[in-house]
């Protein structure tokens, strides 16, 4: 069957434009193609919503304003923050169930290939179900890598915007505050100011009661008290003048130019973050919708659009193929050898000298029984040569007797004589062990020590041949010379060349028109895709030229999705078990420098062609990396997308193990140039 069903999160690298609302979404009023982006306001216009519009100015620019908006960029970043912890705990939750539902297929195949359980067809379905699920928890791998990339690149936005609210925060309010105590000022200014003019004119007036009319050098005349009112009246009026002209330019300066810098600085965040949140969400349920139906086609495959193929065959049509009466009488013709050969009726048989003594005539099976026991007698000597001799000179006296008895009689001595006839039984073990399989000859052979994870094809007719677990699927012939599966060393040894064929194309076609494809390497390609490109590796791999992108068909995602593979399918990864805690151990140390040097030490210690290919693919994402802000690859990114496949499933209870995998190979990535040289 097809390779594992993987999870792109989008359908080109334009934009997140996925295509599942037309078939499978119900049809609703607010139903789009999921937008990359919210739409846009002239899309959502109604006719209420000029007036809307106007009032939503008036607030935004009022003295409310900029604390309204600093209120809700903080609701939005929280809002990112939520969802960003919903998509780590989600996606390790999935992580974890891929992992146990791998280890247990795993544990269940090895269970059903031991010799004591059953075999024939319900081996080979069992094992092909069993691959079902590995390909599911595959899935559900690629899906909780997906949603921990998503919930880094969501907790980055949300820490960028928090930062830039603070600075806002402060310009903003700021400015604010500074035209609130100006008009402060003035007010108080203007209180002093009345107070004093209001007693000035009680003095004018004559009014006894208008303040005080003592001094220093006693009572003050009611001319004095006035011209000193009339004095401290006009300080006080140029006073509250003069603030209140500084609370009109800073009002003024606040009005036409820092509130509108603040207001629309805050929109601006404000929008970045939604729609960011928002995109952030569309993906998650676009995975969702593809994990679904990925998961449906490894459960019950559906033909490709515009191809006639036929697809595998579904789980269910798996177990309906199990025969339980052939796999029965395959198993007891299987013993046939062991059984014991067919026994003579047991005769009677009078001794030959006690036959000559009788008068009457001797019956014929005495007769006969008596020649067999002189045959026996005279043959005795040499066993495995006496029955020809028996048959070609038997004594003349006897000779008239009846024959028919002598084949069974014969038989008594087919431990002698007849080896033959166990040997006309052994081609029926041999078909009890080669069902026909959908009229196409199935032959379960030895376990291939270079085990793969795929899935097998099942019904005849496919135009690709895949071997899984070592068994041969829609195909007369073993692959000419098997790529995938095979370790670096037997590689090298077979070829002569240190990057194998298959590492040099597709770095090659990655290179020349993927390195400014958004998400290379994180978005699979077509899983039949990968399979096609994959068998035609396994027949001859130097007739493969990926220079020219119709030789794979312009897609440059499956070309990534099948490096990943191979390197994914080696019998022992490219930086070796041997080595592996000894990585995790370097991935431990804080120190940059000390890290580094650490893991440069034990890439050094690997064997040849796994440092001349882990050289190839390293320099090769470096290249990857450097148009990150084009295709979205930054080196976290690649490194949490080929941490499992550069050093094999992760062997801790937790995800600290996964994480440390993932340091292991930014760290490389980080250093390549000090680690590995360019030219």
């Amino acid at each position: 069957m097809a390779a594992p069903p993987t999870i792109p999160p989008m359908e080109s690298t334009d934009g997140f434009h996925p295509d599942f609302n037309s078939a499978s979404a119900p049809a609703s009023p607010t139903d789009h193609a999921a937008p990359a982006a919210p739409a846009s306001p002239d899309q959502r216009t109604a006719p209420h919503d000029a007036q809307t519009q106007q009032r939503v100015h008036d607030v935004l620019h009022s003295d409310v304003g900029v604390a309204t908006l600093l209120n809700r960029l903080k609701a939005s970043i929280a809002s990112a923050r939520d969802f960003s912890s919903f998509l780590k705990r989600r996606g390790a939750l999935e992580e974890e169930h891929a992992g146990s539902l791998k280890k247990l297929s795993r544990l269940t195949l090895e269970g059903a290939r031991k010799p004591d359980t059953r075999h024939e067809s319900y081996r080979t379905q069992f094992e092909q179900v069993l691959h079902a699920n590995e390909r599911i928890a595959d899935n559900g791998t690629q899906f909780g890598l997906a949603l921990h990339a998503m919930h880094e690149n969501l907790l980055q936005l949300a820490n960028k915007m928090d930062a830039n609210r603070k600075t806002w925060k402060q310009q903003g309010l700021a400015a604010e505050n500074k035209v609130q105590e100006a008009e402060r000022l003035a007010e108080k200014a203007k209180a002093k100011y009345d107070q004093l003019a209001e007693d000035l004119d009680r003095v004018k007036t004559g009014d006894t009661g208008a303040g005080r009319k003592f001094g220093l050098k006693g009572p003050k005349s009611a001319a004095q008290h006035e011209e000193d009112l009339q004095r401290k009246t006009q300080a006080a009026d140029q006073d509250y003048a003069s603030k209140v002209q500084t609370a009109q330019t800073s009002r003024k300066e606040l009005v036409t130019t820092l509130r509108p810098q603040a207001v629309t600085a805050l929109l601006d965040l404000i929008k970045e973050t939604d729609a960011a949140l928002t995109m952030e969400m569309q993906k998650y349920a676009s995975f969702n919708e593809k994990l679904v139906v990925n998961n449906g086609q490894v459960i019950s495959p559906q033909p490709l659009k515009g191809t006639s193929a036929q697809p595998p065959p579904s789980i269910n049509q798996l177990i309906y193929q199990i025969n339980n009466e052939r796999d029965f009488d395959e198993y007891i013709l299987s013993h046939a050898s062991n059984a014991p050969l067919a026994r003579a009726e047991l005769q009677y048989v009078k001794h030959p000298t006690q036959a000559l003594t009788r008068s009457h005539p001797t019956p014929p099976g005495a007769m006969s029984a008596n020649r067999r026991s002189s045959i026996h007698m005279q043959s005795q000597p040499p066993p495995p040569f006496s029955m020809p001799q028996t048959d070609t000179n038997p004594p003349p006296t006897l000779q008239q007797g009846p024959s028919p008895p002598e084949p069974s009689q014969q038989a008594t001595f087919g431990t002698y004589s007849q080896p033959a006839q166990p040997l006309s039984l052994q081609p029926q073990p041999q078909q009890a062990q080669a069902p026909q399989y959908n009229n196409s000859s199935f032959s379960p052979v030895a376990q291939n020590p270079y085990s793969q994870s795929d899935y097998p094809r099942g019904s005849g007719g496919q135009a690709t041949a895949q071997q899984t677990s070592g068994v041969l699927y829609n195909s007369t012939q073993p692959p000419v010379h098997p790529v995938f599966g095979v370790t670096l060393e037997d590689l090298f040894r077979r070829d002569g060349s240190p990057v194998p064929m298959v590492v040099y194309q597709c770095i090659q076609a990655v290179d020349l028109y993927g390195l400014e494809v958004e998400g290379i390497y994180r978005i699979p390609g077509t899983s039949s895709h990968i399979q096609q490109m994959k068998a035609l590796f396994d027949s001859d791999a130097s007739q493969v030229d990926f220079r020219n992108p119709e030789a794979f068909q312009h897609d440059v995602n499956s070309v990534a999705g099948l490096l990943k593979q191979f390197f994914r399918e080696l019998p022992d990864p490219l930086l070796t078990r041997d080595f592996y805690s000894k990585y995790i151990d370097a991935a431990r140390i804080d120190d940059e420098t000390m890290r580094r040097d650490s893991m440069h030490a034990l890439i050094n210690a690997l064997p040849d062609p796994n440092y001349a290919t882990l050289r190839a693919l390293v320099l090769h994402l470096h290249r990857v990396q450097q148009s990150s802000e084009v295709n979205r690859m930054s080196t976290a990114n690649l490194g949490i997308c080929w941490a499992p496949s550069v050093m094999g499933p992760h062997k801790g209870n937790n995800m600290a193990d996964a994480g440390l995998q993932a340091r292991v190979v930014i760290t490389i990535l980080d250093n390549v140039l000090q680690i590995f040289d360019e030219d």
